[in-house]
């Protein structure tokens, strides 16, 4: 056994020796960190690995219809890394809000706002001087009178005040007594293993990067008030009246929808508790983040699901709306849908919190177990949508992506769960049709430079194209690999990825080398031509040669993406043909492939389909016999 053993383990040295030998760019900042051994070749994290943390104690208190939100905090933060640290960088990304900020698209007057205006900011005990006004940006240096030396914590106390801006967006007022907050607090940013501090502006069009902390959020509001957060409600016979409390418990088990709080009971004013204020209490542990909503007379939906069956764990969705958004009614058995079929099917993995919950606003964005969503009056786009911000959960809130710099690793992924999902829900034809309108047609039918740049830039490098190379353009590199390496391996080697780096820091190359492990093959070719070249999908059949008893069809790859298809052939007694060809096809020779096979019949005509692989050009796809 033990020779063995170690014959294997030689030859699985020599397969990433090969085929990080014909490797990827890597960038110089990046080559450090395989240098320093905290991040590895086969994919896994290097023996040297860290990633910093943090516990948040978050107190708020918020009293619609005001707008203000003023907010208490203590954060220990604990310093993993090897280096040793002389200044914090504080990340404030409600200075979005600011006049002056950067942004990638203009505003108006209801989006903007002075920001986050910091009251006190002390540093274990000492108080240190912050300038509100210099604070124009989300990032913020501060400086400590003590280096934090590694493995050690230092202990910040915070005292900040802000005000919710009432122009649609990823949070603030969606009516006057009903707010959606996000990102409302300051944070210490991640300091990683390749770059260091987070420094990367919040701008308008991008995502976030955090750290997985522990958190208790306190949140105190009116009474008649109901709040939905991250977390684990600690206290609901504290903040509910008997009866509802009991329907919340109730819902924890159930598969059947239980309406906790209906408009009835909202206009009797008999749900919560009735003293002047309540704080409700969450918790949350290793998470990236935290939000919340709050209203006066949002309909409370709640049921349940198992989604781990060799436990029989359960996990809560619930569902805050108005009672007039008739799509939100769905919502909680949507929800349930989702959250077991991609704990059973794709990715494959159990889902990982204890609750999710949708909450109506205007975001149509993604939170640690919270999506705030938009009323359609389609039922079939609100169940997508939902799904697609549900998905988020394993990308990246499970893996703790740097959506910042490679939004493609979360919404290429996101867009991947819901062309998958989708299929099940409404049929293979529907839900292709769907994507290709939604995700594929504005990339693939618009020449400008910008949307043929490499998936890999960073999206802080973008403008045009941002959208189209995180959504789209990983998706389709996402389902052409699994095309090619058919669903068991797909998912096999997809398991290795999110077994190695569930609840750390991956980076585009962890998941190529994890790949590669997890598959036992040199995908590098593949990657290549994916994530670092300016291709596009546009094929052409160029011949079809009657070669004795069969054919052979010369393909020409005009855009350069290694992308699969379909040949459908029309015989001359009427009757079809369909060949399949994988990505495979142009592992040897990314330009042109010729395809053989032999056939008795006589091919009256042929023509390439892509399906959702839409083809740029489809006037030199069909070939007619003369």
């Amino acid at each position: 056994m033990m020779l063995k053993s170690t014959i294997l383990s030689a030859l699985f040295v020599c397969f990433i020796v090969q085929v990080n030998a014909q490797g990827l760019y890597i960038p110089r900042d990046i080559k450090k960190a395989y240098q320093n051994g905290t991040r590895s070749m086969d994919g896994k994290p290097g023996k040297n690995y860290w990633q910093n943390t943090g516990k948040y104690n978050i107190s708020i208190t918020v009293a619609p219809p005001k707008k203000d939100v003023t907010g208490t905090e203590q954060i220990t933060y604990i310093n993993n890394s090897p280096d040793t640290l002389k200044r914090l960088n504080i990340k404030l990304i409600m200075n979005i809000h600011r006049a002056g900020a950067a942004r990638f698209s203009g505003t108006s007057d209801d989006y903007l706002s002075e920001g986050v205006q910091v009251d006190e900011f002390k540093v274990n005990g000492e108080k240190k001087n912050w300038n509100n006004k210099q604070a124009r940006t989300s990032n913020q240096f501060v400086g400590l009178s003590k280096p934090l030396m590694p493995h050690d914590s230092v202990k910040l106390d915070i005292t900040w005040h802000y005000q919710l801006v009432t122009g649609p967006g990823r949070e603030g007022v969606i009516d006057s007594t009903s707010f959606y907050l996000a990102y409302f607090y300051p944070r210490v940013s991640v300091y990683d293993d390749y770059v260091g501090w987070d420094r990367t502006e919040f701008m308008d069009a991008l995502e976030f990067y955090n750290d997985f902390n522990d958190y208790t959020l306190n949140v105190t509001v009116p009474k008649n008030f109901i709040v939905w957060a991250t977390g684990t409600l600690q206290n609901p016979t504290k903040v509910l009246q008997p009866e509802y409390a009991e329907r919340l418990e109730k819902s924890m088990t159930s598969d059947s929808t239980i309406h906790i709080a209906t408009p009835e009971d909202l206009a009797g004013k008999k749900v919560t508790a009735q003293n002047d204020m309540n704080t409700w209490t969450w918790t949350s542990s290793h998470i990236t983040d935290v939000a919340l909503g709050i209203s006066d007379h949002y309909d409370w939906d709640a049921a349940s699901v198992v989604v781990d069956k060799a436990t029989g764990r359960r996990a809560s969705m619930q569902a805050a709306f108005q009672d007039k958004s008739t799509d939100f009614h769905r919502s909680v058995q949507f929800g349930r849908n989702s959250l077991s079929w991609f704990s059973n099917n794709w990715p494959g993995v159990p889902y990982p919190f204890p609750k999710m919950t949708a909450f109506q606003g205007f975001a149509d964005m993604e939170y640690p177990m919270m999506v705030n969503d938009s009323h359609t009056g389609s039922l079939s786009f609100a169940q997508l949508v939902q799904d697609h911000e549900i998905a988020h959960t394993y990308f990246p809130f499970y893996m703790g992506i740097n959506e910042t710099r490679y939004g493609f690793m979360d919404e290429g992924w996101a867009t991947t769960l819901e062309l998958l999902i989708g299929t099940a829900e409404v049929g293979k034809e529907k839900a292709e049709t769907l994507y290709k309108q939604f995700r594929i047609a504005g990339w693939i039918h618009d020449p400008s430079t910008a949307e043929d740049q490499p998936i890999i830039t960073q999206g802080t490098e973008l403008r045009g194209g941002l959208g189209n190379n995180e959504y789209g353009k990983p998706s389709l590199s996402y389902l052409a690999l699994k095309d090619m390496l058919g669903d068991d391996l797909f998912k096999k080697a997809l398991h290795n990825y999110m077994d190695n780096w569930h609840g750390k820091h991956p980076i585009p190359w962890d998941y190529f080398n994890s790949m590669n492990s997890g598959s036992g093959r040199n995908l590098n070719w593949f990657f290549n031509n994916w994530f670092f070249t300016n291709g596009y999908i546009d094929l052409a059949l160029k011949n079809v040669t009657k070669i004795g008893t069969g054919y052979k069809f010369e393909i020409q790859n005009i855009g350069g993406f290694a992308a699969p298809f379909d040949l459908v052939l029309t015989y001359s007694d009427g009757t079809t043909g369909r060949i399949h060809q994988t990505s495979a096809v142009w592992e040897k020779d990314q330009k042109a492939a010729t395809i053989s096979f032999k056939n008795n019949k006589t091919i009256k005509s042929a023509k390439i389909d892509g399906g959702i692989f839409m083809d740029a050009d489809e006037s030199n796809n069909n070939w007619t016999a003369k």
